[in-house]
């Protein structure tokens, strides 16, 4: 026997859906021996694993972007990793990756599996936990929803909720190189003064202690002109009031209604959409995957200069994912929220 094939993989899987917000109930903890990979195939030792809003919506049954997770599947997740044995000529032991490696603390991808799983090489010096969220799927999410759905102009004043989070770090970024007056939506003082103070946000609305609507009157007097949207609900009506003609709305996600037990409510407020010959449309960033290389390649010029700044929280330990995914509808995360499963 090996040392690999002496080795255990845990494993959180899907024991049931949720309704409302999930519970420790809807997992289930397995393991299983680790075996070396076939012709073709990779073994990966998981690292950090990114926890995202999208996760809630994967729990559920019913038609989207993308198939539900399987009761009794591994749970679903990115991840970046390091190559513990390899029968493929593209990834040799010890190459730190990222793709798809699931909610496990091993990863057996067979050569079949490795174009699903977007595995590829990464550049660690860059940071580990900054390709699960500048130069992973919250950063491309950011930069094609900003750039090719909203389409902003120097000049123009582009609103973003969720400003402290994961993509809202880098679409608030992006929209002051390209010129933009950027104002934040964000919970709590704390998260306000780092969008402010450290990305470069003109200002920042503290949805929890403040009135939204009065502070997109106060920092937004010329209207909004390209908005993006993370949480929806109440907030979106907000700025649908406020928006000019022409303005593009970006629906990247609705955080503040993936855990109803009712129906999720819609924009109130959506013929202002008619009246400002406005556009709403939304983002799914699979539909950009071939072009990742052009903007990781970008955004890691940025990194390096030291002109776009990447903040990650980081909990540790596997057997903490059900309630470290809960952090991000509670709102404690503080930047972009992923799970230490393991060390170098």
């Amino acid at each position: 026997m090996n040392a690999l094939t002496a080795l255990t993989n845990h494993q959180i899987r899907l024991a049931s859906r949720p309704v409302g917000l999930p519970t420790r109930d809807n997992w289930k903890f397995t393991t299983e021996p680790v075996t070396e990979p076939g012709p073709g195939g990779v073994l990966v030792k998981t690292l950090y694993l990114s926890l995202d809003p999208a996760m809630r919506g994967w729990m559920n049954e019913g038609k989207s972007y993308i198939a539900p997770v399987e009761i009794d599947a591994v749970m679903r997740a990115g991840g970046v990793g390091r190559v513990v044995a390899s029968q493929n000529p593209a990834f040799a032991v010890g190459d730190h990756v990222s793709g798809g490696l699931d909610v496990q603390e091993y990863c057996l991808i067979p050569e079949a599996q490795l174009k699903r799983s977007g595995l590829f090489k990464i550049d660690p010096s860059l940071g580990l936990t900054t390709w699960l969220n500048v130069l992973g799927m919250p950063g491309m999410t950011g930069y094609f929803g900003l750039l090719d759905v909203g389409q902003p102009k120097a000049g123009e004043t582009v609103v973003v909720s969720g400003a402290a989070g994961a993509v809202g770090q880098t679409v608030g970024q992006i929209a002051k190189r390209k010129g933009c007056r950027v104002v934040g939506i964000a919970g709590g003082q704390a998260k306000c003064d780092w969008v402010v103070n450290e990305l470069g946000f003109d200002a920042c609305i503290d949805y929890k202690g403040g009135d939204v609507k009065a502070g997109l009157k106060a920092h937004c007097p010329n209207g909004i002109d390209v908005y993006f949207d993370n949480v929806g609900g109440e907030i979106l009506d907000a700025v649908l009031t406020r928006i000019t003609r022409g303005a593009r709305i970006i629906i990247c996600g609705a955080i503040s209604q993936y855990n109803n037990t009712t129906p999720v409510k819609g924009p109130a407020n959506y013929l202002s959409l008619l009246m400002n010959r406005a556009r709403m449309e939304g983002i799914v960033v699979f539909d950009y995957a071939d072009r990742y290389p052009q903007a990781i390649a970008e955004m890691a010029g940025y990194l390096k200069d030291g002109t776009l700044k990447s903040r990650e929280d980081v909990v540790q330990g596997l057997e903490n994912f059900p309630e470290a995914l809960l952090k991000l509808f509670n709102g404690e995360n503080f930047g972009k929220l992923a799970l230490q499963v393991a060390s170098e």
